[in-house]
């Protein structure tokens, strides 16, 4: 228990924190720490669990339905323009907050996709989801959204491709996954 506590001691005293501000705003009506607590705090705990739950079930499904050899194939070192391909359209059609992409991430990378592979499907994840483009284009026009994607998409291809080369090179934290 001494070890747990010693290892997440940064995260137990950031919760501790928050509670106590939370407690001194309700004592002494501090309207900020109020609003956190009665908008944003309510508002993101009920997103994450309604969120969290599917993700982890499709996630589990993923993990038993689709082999390591096959995510290795087509997605893994080798899997080249291919690969960058599919994990783009894997984003693209997703939808959700950007920590739901995270355990996808972590499933991809143990069934031994490339690390490049991995940044490239988070850039595509957090700009370029089917559903955010659709708000996009009905807000700031067709020619402006495709313009930005057609300007994006290499930039963090080529983003996505650096990074995979420098933690593939240094071991990075990608590897420890």
């Amino acid at each position: 228990m001494t070890e747990y506590l010693k290892k997440y001691r940064f995260d137990f005293s950031v919760i501790i924190a928050f509670s106590i501000f939370i407690i001194y705003s309700l004592f002494f009506q501090f309207n900020p720490g109020i609003d956190i607590l009665k908008n944003n705090f309510w508002e993101f705990l009920k997103e994450m669990l309604i969120a969290l739950p599917v993700m982890f079930i499709l996630i589990g499904l993923f993990d038993v339905w689709v082999s390591k050899e096959r995510v290795q194939r087509h997605i893994g070192d080798s899997s080249g323009v291919k690969g960058v391909l599919l994990v783009m359209l894997l984003a693209f059609v997703q939808a959700g907050p950007l920590y739901a992409a995270f355990p996808v991430v972590y499933i991809l990378k143990k069934k031994g996709a490339s690390s490049s592979n991995i940044f490239i499907y988070l850039s595509s994840f957090t700009m370029a989801k089917v559903p955010m483009l659709t708000f996009e284009i009905g807000f700031l026009g067709l020619e402006f959204s495709l313009l930005r994607l057609i300007l994006s998409i290499p930039v963090f291809i080529l983003i996505g491709l650096i990074m995979g080369r420098y933690f593939d090179k240094h071991k990075g934290a990608l590897n420890e996954v």
